[in-house]
């Protein structure tokens, strides 16, 4: 590929949320150049923006912190690493409140500032302030195609596209993050579109595995019209169109509400009552999730005193805790000069089987961030006279297998959509149904792997295409190898829990798929918490 332009930085970072920002932020304080590409605008693209993320926000308390790492131990289903846990409480409580001169904390009602709990939009445009401010150079609307790698086997920087031109940039770098976030499938969840799984493909364009991408079914609840966020919902009656209540369990059941939501909606409209929440959910709604609230404003709805159409949205891996694998305490991916942070990564390492919901999943794009950051700049100091050759990795798009032909990229959209997040298929898990979403996701990967092939803009719908097949792919075969139930890898014909998969599976492949058993993770001996 002939690049039009090119650029260097000791550190760049590919994708724009949370863990973006915050790996920027942590390279750039230690004295390297750090350039950051977004395919949308950081700040602006991605889930943090749309909505009121919260934080697994917990005082260096030693029985406060012990209970809150025990629960979410007992969460995790085994799979998780209480180092983990500690790490990016510890990291959540120091550096959060460092926003603070672009960000106005709101007060705690005791004197105090209430930092847990921020406002999506002023938050990203915070952290994108803060980032500027240590000197970070931001690229928007620039996504990366295709990793590089040079002579010595590392990953030396990406191509990117400049939308606005459609030219291909060349950018170097002497370490390379990937924070392009999780894949919701064009679910249509708010802030998700941008949200492909590029990153995953790029990682195994390199030789990167893939851990837990079994943990994939998750949904947020919305209006029917519009995606927003699900806080009002925990204090939700539900009715079908005739107005009889329906027998929904509480959002705290899990996988059981859900399902029965989705069984109610595969028999008709749902309809959300909202009439008996607490009163001071009203305000605290218009504070921390005003877009929430702004889809009903503008259709003339009282969201707490009339009934509303809802349905769900899937998630994907966005509040799932699949991702490229980590296999060191800097967020360092299995190929040499790549890191890996926040929805990109894997957070089975702080969440195991189960989703982190907001605030782990915060806690852990914050501190990943900072911490493949940190790792990222001391590596491209040390290897800053890198040598000059490079090749790129992308395959599908670039390399059709069997000569180039048109596709049908709406189906292939729909297909790989529909086999992952259709409610009957997502809710109900068997042998027989994974096994035949398997066999349509094999037609989309070898349609696009074998004809697709682009330039430009053109060649970034393609990747995003190929991205959704591939990332469908793993998460399919994951959860058909996790023949149990355990956390959100939920199967219908095997409700049980199997002692004998106490342990990570991992997902890898393009022409060819496979899942293996990773090490079972080794307990260890809880240590004193810091008071």
């Amino acid at each position: 590929m002939i690049a039009s332009s090119f650029l260097r930085a000791d550190v760049l970072v590919v994708g724009g949320g949370m863990a973006a920002a915050w790996a920027a932020i942590g390279a750039a304080r230690q004295g390297v150049s750090v350039i950051v590409i977004d395919k949308g605008a950081m700040g602006t693209s991605g889930v943090t923006a749309t909505g009121g993320p919260g934080h697994w926000w917990v005082p260096p308390d030693r029985a406060a912190r012990e209970a809150a790492i025990a629960r979410q131990m007992d969460k995790a289903q085994g799979l998780a690493e209480r180092a983990w846990m500690e790490r990016i409480l510890d990291l959540t409580w120091r550096h959060l409140p460092e926003i603070a001169p672009f960000y106005p904390f709101g007060s705690n009602g005791a004197g105090g500032p209430y930092v847990q709990g921020v406002r999506g939009p002023e938050y990203m445009r915070a952290l994108r302030k803060l980032a500027i401010a240590h000197g970070v150079t931001i690229l928007d609307h620039h996504p990366a195609i295709e990793l590089l790698r040079d002579e010595d086997g590392r990953i030396a920087g990406v191509h990117a596209v400049a939308l606005a031109s459609g030219d291909v940039i060349e950018i170097r770098s002497g370490a390379t993050i990937l924070a392009t976030g999780g894949c919701a499938f064009r679910s249509g969840l708010i802030g998700s579109h941008t949200q492909t799984g590029d990153g995953y493909l790029m990682a195994a364009e390199a030789g990167a595995s893939l851990s837990g991408m079994e943990f994939s079914i998750s949904y947020s609840l919305s209006p029917a019209w519009a995606s927003t966020r699900t806080l009002p919902y925990f204090a939700a009656r539900f009715f079908d169109e005739a107005g009889r209540e329906l027998d929904i369990p509480p959002p705290d059941a899990g996988h059981s509400h859900l399902q029965a939501l989705g069984r109610a909606m595969l028999e008709g409209p749902v309809l959300a009552d909202l009439s008996d929440a607490p009163p001071v959910l009203e305000g605290l709604l218009r504070r921390i999730q005003p877009l929430t609230a702004a889809a009903f404003d503008r259709r003339g709805i009282d969201l707490f005193r009339q009934r509303f159409a809802v349905r769900l949205y899937g998630e994907g891996t966005i509040r799932g805790t699949g991702g490229i694998r980590i296999v060191d305490r800097d967020c360092r991916t299995e190929v040499p000069g790549l890191f890996a942070a926040g929805d990109a990564a894997t957070r089975e390492l702080v969440a195991g089987a189960s989703s982190g919901g907001g605030a782990v999943n915060s806690a852990w794009a914050l501190s990943s961030g900072l911490i493949a950051g940190e790792a990222a700049a001391g590596e491209a100091i040390i290897g800053r006279q890198r040598p000059a050759a490079v090749r790129g990795l992308g395959r599908a798009g670039f390399h059709p297998r069997r000569g180039t032909r048109a596709i049908d990229r709406a189906g292939a959209i729909s297909t790989v959509r529909d086999r992952v997040l259709s409610y009957d298929r997502a809710f109900w898990r068997t042998r027989e149904t994974l096994e035949s979403a398997g066999h349509d996701l094999e037609s989309v990967w070898t349609e696009v792997a074998d004809h697709a092939s682009g330039e430009g803009r053109d060649l970034v719908e393609l990747r995003e295409i190929a991205a959704m097949a591939a990332t469908a792919r793993w998460c399919n075969a994951a959860a058909l190898a996790r023949d149990e139930t355990r956390g959100l890898a939920v199967r219908a014909d095997r409700p049980d829990k199997d002692g004998a998969l106490g342990h990570r599976l991992l997902a890898r492949g393009l022409s060819q798929v496979e899942v293996i058993a990773e090490a079972p993770v080794q307990p260890r001996e809880p240590q004193p918490v810091a008071a």
